[in-house]
């Protein structure tokens, strides 16, 4: 009887963590979440490090999955980008160096002011457990929500070009967790 109920239990267990989305650096990441009235599939997920430093579960949300990041970072359709913290801390400082290098990795002058909103976002320390997710939703433009809160959004394809190249671009400092996100 004991034995049953174990396996019962470890079945159940399993599925429905599977049914949940995927475990990262100990973060469960969904399956499936919203963009406006679409909703997202999980396309891959992995770690941001900083040297040895787990800094968060980084998730690529897309209508289809796609490990095209050229075709990704052109597309003008619904996508996000979730990040689950781990580490204890992350100053906004930080945080705005960190999109600032990855910005500098396309060509951004035409997007001096948006980036400024955008930076002008993080203002607070990202701390363990918090959730940033980064939405993109055509029409409407690159949200930004922190702990499920909307902190702004802004307008214009050419800003979520941007944006998601800081993960996807080719010349993106994160190429392991770019690699993840693709799904590879």
């Amino acid at each position: 009887m004991r034995k049953t109920f174990l396996i019962v239990f470890i079945i159940a267990f399993v599925f429905t963590s599977i049914a949940w989305g995927l475990k990262i650096g100990g973060k469960v990441l969904p399956d499936k979440m919203k963009a406006g009235e679409n909703e997202l599939l999980l396309n891959g997920a992995g770690l941001r490090k900083k040297l040895i430093i787990k800094v968060y579960a980084g998730a690529l949300y897309l209508m289809q999955k796609s490990s095209d990041a050229n075709k990704i970072i052109e597309a003008d359709e619904p996508m996000a980008v979730k990040m689950h913290f781990i580490y204890k801390a992350v100053s906004p400082e930080k945080l705005i160096e960190a999109w600032n290098t990855g910005f500098g990795k396309s060509d951004t002058s035409n997007l001096q002011e948006e980036i400024k909103s955008f930076n002008s976002y993080f203002t607070e320390d990202a701390k363990k457990d918090d959730i940033y997710d980064i939405i993109y939703v055509p029409e409407e433009g690159t949200s930004v929500y922190m702990n499920n809160e909307l902190k702004g959004t802004i307008p214009g394809l050419e800003f979520k070009k941007a944006v998601f190249s800081i993960w996807l671009g080719e010349r993106t400092e994160l190429p392991k967790l770019k690699k993840a996100m693709l799904g590879e």
